[in-house]
């Protein structure tokens, strides 16, 4: 199993404030078909970032190989619409626990 940080490109920088009806529900599906892997795990953390100079989304995902990750992205309803993915590996990744092991109040600046 492998570690990669995915990068959504929306078709716009503004993509958030302005979609249309059609990219709406598109991101809607989007938010859908990804919902399996994030149940088995393989998907450990995805949704928008608001940056300023264009929101875009990420995904850090836990899985077999990278022909697999572009394999799912390819089924992604938001794959007609302009949006690219760009995936990077994470050679060296620390992932907290489901339970956390100390309290938040014995965590120091």
């Amino acid at each position: 199993m492998a570690y990669f940080l995915s990068k959504l490109i929306p078709p716009r920088p503004t993509f958030l404030a302005d979609m249309s009806e059609e990219e709406r529900a598109a991101m809607l599906a989007h938010q859908d078909y990804w919902l399996p892997q994030i149940n088995a795990g393989l998907v450990l953390v995805m949704g928008p970032v608001a940056d300023p100079a264009g929101a875009y989304g990420v995904m850090i995902a836990n899985v077999p190989s990278l022909e697999m990750l572009e394999a799912w992205q390819a089924e992604d309803p938001v794959s007609g619409l302009r949006f690219a993915y760009e995936n990077y590996p994470m050679p060296s990744i620390r992932v907290a626990p489901v339970e956390p092991l100390a309290p938040v109040s014995s965590i120091s600046p």
